[in-house]
């Protein structure tokens, strides 16, 4: 571990991906938090997923003339999320990589509070935390997404849902590696990854803070609903009892629970949305 200026170097990856619908300042934003750690990467891989736009290409070259542990790996087609984490997996020089998205901030302490968990549990695969769901800017949180802490509440949380948040993981390349990665048919692909890892034996943890600002919009939750939403969540969950993870009631019960969630009114769901997520910012 080397010191950089006030920083302190640590051995890992930062794998992020781009993609041309993305917003310039978010990306600048993203970049920013992860190169303002207290502990900072050896190493930030930026896969361009496909042709970008002269405005994101133009945020891309202010940081790599800035920093130069980012590498910028560039795509001719977009091909989606899944293959690029795939691709970029296999370029990561260090063993321990850590997921971040293009339009979230990380808290300044996220690398050193996963980094100093995995480097003392060595029997841990993967690592998280709870995120801050914000509309604007930073700090103006309208909830926190908590996710449970020990391998056994992680493991039963996943029956019904996905047990860690995507954007804060930090994990060992090896463990993902020997699972076979993201699978790129199956959608989504971080929640398929975590069940195989599950299954492989794997123990996670999940730290009890939150650790990434997450951009969040109820327009989002609006659109998530109609017929084809609710097919699609019929689609998920029979891959999962498929792949022998869940049990045949288990699948029915949380079929029944999604799929009425796609078909009820806009205002409805994002009520439910609500109600499931945790506690506001200010009552934490």
């Amino acid at each position: 571990m080397n010191d950089l200026g006030n920083h302190k170097r640590i051995g890992i990856s930062v794998l992020i991906s781009v993609y041309a619908k993305e917003h310039p300042e978010y990306l600048s934003a993203s970049l920013e938090s992860v190169f303002s750690q207290s502990w900072r990467a050896e190493e930030v891989l930026l896969i361009k997923d496909g042709p970008l736009t002269p405005e994101l290409d133009s945020v891309i070259m202010s940081f790599t003339d800035k920093y130069p542990e980012l590498r910028v790996v560039a795509f001719k087609k977009n091909r989606g999320l899944g293959y690029c984490l795939n691709d970029g997996l296999d370029m990561c020089s260090y063993d321990i990589v850590a997921r971040m998205d293009s339009d979230d901030i990380c808290k300044s302490n996220r690398f050193e509070r996963e980094y100093t968990f995995l480097s003392t549990h060595p029997d841990y695969a993967l690592v998280g935390s709870w995120i801050d769901e914000f509309t604007n800017v930073p700090g103006d949180s309208v909830s926190v997404r908590e996710v449970p802490e020990t391998p056994d509440e992680i493991l039963r949380y996943a029956h019904h849902r996905c047990p860690v948040n995507h954007p804060t993981v930090m994990f060992r390349k090896a463990a993902v590696m020997d699972v076979g990665g993201y699978l790129t048919a199956y959608f989504p692909e971080d929640y398929f990854l975590w069940i195989r890892m599950l299954m492989a034996g794997y123990k996670f943890y999940n730290l009890q803070e939150s650790l990434l600002w997450f951009r969040y919009s109820i327009n989002t939750i609006n659109r998530r609903g109609g017929w084809k939403y609710a097919k699609d969540e019929v689609v998920v969950q029979h891959n999962i009892y498929k792949m022998g993870f869940i049990t045949f009631p288990e699948f029915l019960v949380n079929v029944a629970i999604r799929f009425t969630t796609r078909i009820v009114p806009a205002r409805v769901r994002v009520a439910i949305y609500k109600k499931i997520r945790t506690r506001k910012k200010n009552n934490l």
